[in-house]
């Protein structure tokens, strides 16, 4: 068992940026020599407030060779990482080989592409690493009545049920036939997303680029259920959905993050819509025209001790390494896309279904089954299979309930999620649960202090993981909320 250690973010300064800096006019245009490049350095991270590992990160270099070059005792030749910083600094190239005391090699120029992708890769590593900070600067764009409380969500009108929805009391229509989106991803907009490939020519989606450059170990287009269109009233819930491809979310979501996250390296305490061309493209994000909208579906899982009337939850950390989004972060488990379980025909509508989904999900995020990764040749047969029976028994006793909270999106990103809370009471968690695995192909699973059965569900467990650590911003909603419903769920 893991201990319940929660890791804290990896926040990088935020400083206000100063456009004025140097004026935009370098020193040969004013008659002057310029100033040492250690002192250009230094005078850049001063005015905007950076550390050196800012300043390093930035350049994509160490710290330790940003130190060396503002004292002075590291002579700089190497034409690519200059270019980087007469782009950084805004100055011709040639000036900084003039302060660095060397004229400029003769017949040798940086390479445009290699600049490009090493600017987008340290970009991409930015968004990675700052995902919670970056949500919540995102969140503030945003009026509060679409908030969802503190946490870095945002709901569209009629998006959240007034209460708690039983998963048997929504219904699925399923739309055949293409649908059409007026956005992809490859607009001129979406330009800082989508390095260059070639001289002139950048990668048409973002998927490409991440392909390419910094591809997950889990990376896949794989078939993906479309929400159409969204409606709940009298206590019930129906959802439409056509077909559509896992890239094409990312395609949007993902270039929406990297975008944001481009500007926020350049010094900004906050953002504006000036700084984000494509998030401003896309305009109102609940609608379903305008791109694909393809939901997760996150779900908080409790184990509930019927005696006291408390409950325990596990968490995720996800690793930046294994998956393309919502890295370096903690969320609920399981959580998974609302895909079906292969590309063959047959099971688009066999996996149409929440519960299905949820179930798969817990199997292999808990139990370590083998991922359903599209290879199987036959349907899965859910009647069959032991512990989805054994849960279905449960709810039909009532020892297990499944409740939709409503839908949302990332801030940052604009990704969908529906939230769901699974309640299972302990008995039948230790029989059909014994045996949850610590690590699994997404990241490793946080279990709680040693002999205990999971994290409290208690209001000082759930607002520090809501207010203090780098939490997915589908896991805190599902938290937020099932924290506002626990009476209800616990009581199911």
């Amino acid at each position: 068992m893991l201990r319940f250690l929660l890791l804290l973010g990896d926040d990088a300064s935020m400083a206000d940026s100063h456009p004025d800096w140097l004026a935009h006019q370098s020193s040969a245009e004013a008659g002057r020599m310029p100033p040492p490049l250690g002192e250009m350095l230094k005078s850049y991270r001063v005015a905007n407030k950076l550390t050196q590992a800012d300043l390093a990160a930035r350049l994509l270099i160490d710290q330790t060779y940003v130190s060396k070059i503002e004292r002075g005792v590291r002579v700089v030749r190497d034409v690519d990482f200059l270019a980087r910083v007469a782009e950084l600094l805004g100055v011709p190239l040639s000036e900084l080989y003039s302060a660095n005391g060397h004229p400029a090699p003769a017949g040798r120029s940086p390479d445009p592409v290699a600049a490009s992708q090493r600017r987008w890769l340290a970009v991409r590593r930015y968004l990675n690493r700052n995902r919670a900070a970056l949500a919540a600067a995102a969140v503030a764009m945003y009026p509060e009545t679409l908030r969802v409380g503190n946490v870095s969500l945002i709901v569209g009108d009629g998006w959240v049920p007034d209460e708690p929805v039983p998963l048997a009391d929504i219904t699925l229509k399923w739309v055949n036939g293409p649908q059409r989106v007026a956005l992809d991803g490859s607009e001129p907009e979406a330009f800082t997303a989508r390095p260059l490939r070639a001289p002139g020519s950048a990668y048409d989606r973002y998927t490409s680029a991440v392909r390419y450059l910094d591809p997950p170990a889990l990376f896949e287009n794989r078939p993906s259920y479309r929400l159409l269109d969204l409606d709940w009233s009298n206590g019930r819930g129906e959802m439409m959905f056509g077909l559509a491809n896992y890239f094409d979310k990312l395609d949007i979501s993902e270039a929406v993050g990297h975008e944001t996250a481009a500007a926020m390296m350049q010094g900004r305490t906050s953002l504006s819509w000036e700084d984000l061309p494509f998030r401003t493209l896309i305009g109102d994000p609940f609608g379903f025209h305008c791109r694909a909208i393809i939901p997760a579906i996150t779900t908080l899982m409790l184990r509930r001790r019927r005696t006291h009337g408390t409950a325990t939850f596990l968490l995720h950390w996800r690793d930046p390494a294994k998956v393309a989004t919502a890295s370096g972060l903690y969320d609920v488990i399981p959580a998974g896309e609302f895909q079906p379980s292969s590309m063959a025909p047959w099971d688009l509508l066999n996996d149409f279904d929440l519960w299905r989904n949820i179930v798969r999900e817990l199997s292999e995020e808990l139990l370590g089954t083998p991922e359903h990764d599209g290879s199987r040749s036959v349907p899965i047969d859910y009647d069959a299979w032991p512990l989805y029976r054994a849960l279905n028994r449960a709810r039909d006793a009532r020892q297990v309930s499944i409740h939709c909270l409503g839908v949302a999106l990332d801030a940052l990103t604009l990704a969908t999620t529906i939230m769901t809370a699974l309640v299972i009471d302990d008995d039948v968690f230790d029989d059909l649960l014994s045996d949850l695995v610590t690590s699994n192909a997404e990241g490793i699973t946080v279990f709680g202090q040693p002999g205990e059965h999971g994290i409290a569900f208690t209001s000082q467990n759930v607002n520090h993981l809501l207010t203090s650590e780098p939490m997915a911003s589908p896991g805190a909603g599902c938290l937020a909320l099932a924290w506002r419903y626990r009476a209800l769920l616990l009581a199911s």
